[in-house]
């Protein structure tokens, strides 16, 4: 049954049943999936949200939120040396994973682009959770590498304080997209640590191997956030660009060279090449492999105004190697006994994989035309973002990997994906004649 309104045999809360028996939820974001605030570093001036927010988003984006990367230190640090960037840790850390942009009027109208786990947060609250004490969120400045201090300093926190308000009961985590990959990170790093209070892992939408058309495209032109009408008074595709560039969660996205793909993914250019005279449009292939250098060429004059200075912001092959050093740490890393995991991936939309610039008779004549190029994409199977085959190679023992058709941000409140968490954290009757039990299942099959 999907859709109706029998979650959880009804709703928990009001039927009077004693609901301390449920092991806390952590809700961990991805990219892009926590509000950021600019907070005044003086004792003057007001905290700003500066993610997500569609009223004057793109100036605040801009003035606030564009960074560069420290290799010093591994962090990106926001060029406004007036103000830190911080995540709000209201509603024991609900509220910066719940609606990206709370204002009224985003409310009153419902944009669901920025409904991230507040549907999600619902289900498991009529299902008898409850806010400090069986249900968290984590949310963190998603700019960041997924192996940083910070990041793991925080989720290690989030686990402490969820373990210790349940009375010492093990937490089930329930990640989404990169957060997977933040995850995965803690485990390689703290694996102690994730033995001790981790009972259930439950992913979904992660890009295991990579996001290959989405994270080279964005490297190269850019992302929109959201679509349609909101799309035009949000952060435009080339001021996300500009911070795209900097931030080191985006490289450890790129597609895993030594992951055995069925078809490698590939970046095509046609470029205009003159041979005795005349020219004529050559179609140039790099493979994960060799995309670095065309990311050189295209990049190496890519610049951004700020406060009247004009900083060069080129590929950056600090954050690139830095990535590369987490891609081995998530090659390696191995689930520790004990914990059991889920799976669920995005299926039955077209995906980007491929990504081509230019056209046999448009070819691209200086590599720096392509940053300001609509792409041509070659699509796999996938959640319009993910593809299939990343989402699922998660290299870990699960107990059940489910694709279930839907978009990436809208798994997080697809009913289908509810049923399968309700099902594996024992909320319901596992006779559900809906839910399947055998270890690989395709819903969009069956």
């Amino acid at each position: 049954m999907v859709g109706g309104n029998w979650w959880c045999f009804g709703d928990r809360r009001s039927s009077g049943e004693d609901v301390s028996d449920l092991d806390p939820i952590l809700l961990v974001s991805g990219v892009g999936g926590s509000i950021l605030n600019s907070k005044p570093k003086g004792w003057f001036g007001l905290t700003t949200r500066v993610w997500v927010r569609i009223l004057l988003a793109d100036m605040e984006f801009r003035k606030r939120v564009w960074s560069l990367y420290n290799p010093d230190t591994g962090y990106t640090e926001e060029l406004d040396d007036s103000s830190d960037i911080v995540v709000p840790q209201d509603d024991y850390g609900l509220y910066a994973i719940d609606i990206l942009d709370p204002s009224f009027w985003i409310k009153l109208l419902q944009v669901t682009d920025v409904y991230h786990f507040h549907d999600m947060i619902d289900m498991l609250i009529k299902c008898g959770y409850k806010k400090g004490t069986t249900l968290f969120g984590y949310g963190y400045d998603f700019r960041q590498s997924n192996r940083i201090e910070q990041a793991m300093d925080g989720l290690k926190e989030k686990l402490e304080a969820a373990y210790k308000a349940s009375g010492g009961r093990k937490v089930n985590l329930i990640s989404h997209s990169m957060g997977g990959l933040l995850v995965s990170c803690f485990i390689s790093l703290h694996s102690d640590a994730f033995s001790k209070y981790v009972k259930k892992w439950i992913t979904i939408a992660t890009p295991f191997q990579g996001a290959p058309g989405y994270v080279n495209d964005s490297l190269l032109t850019g992302l929109q956030f959201v679509e349609g009408l909101e799309s035009y008074f949000f952060v435009s595709r080339w001021s996300m660009h500009q911070l795209l560039v900097e931030c080191p969660s985006i490289y450890e996205m790129l597609p895993n060279p030594e992951f055995q793909w069925k078809k490698q993914p590939e970046i095509f250019v046609w470029r205009n090449r003159s041979e005795n005279g005349q020219d004529s449009a050559k179609l140039e292939t790099y493979d994960p492999s060799d995309c670095v250098g065309l990311f050189e060429e295209a990049l190496k004059g890519n610049e951004i105004e700020y406060n009247k200075k004009t900083i060069p912001l080129p590929f950056n092959s600090s954050i690139y190697k830095w990535a590369a050093t987490t891609r081995k740490m998530l090659n390696s890393v191995q689930l520790p006994e004990g914990v059991d995991f889920y799976n669920i991936y995005g299926t039955s939309l077209d995906t980007p994989f491929d990504v081509c610039y230019g056209s046999e008779t448009d070819p691209i004549i200086d590599p720096s035309e392509i940053c300001h190029t609509l792409p041509e994409y070659s699509c796999v199977d996938g959640d319009a973002t993910v593809p299939a085959e990343s989402a699922r190679a998660d290299g870990f023992p699960a107990i059940e990997r489910v694709g279930i058709p839907g978009a990436h941000r809208a798994l997080l409140r697809d009913e289908t994906v509810f049923e399968y968490i309700r099902k594996w954290l024992g909320l319901e009757e596992q006779s559900s004649t809906r839910v399947k039990t055998s270890k690989v299942i395709d819903v969009g099959l069956a």
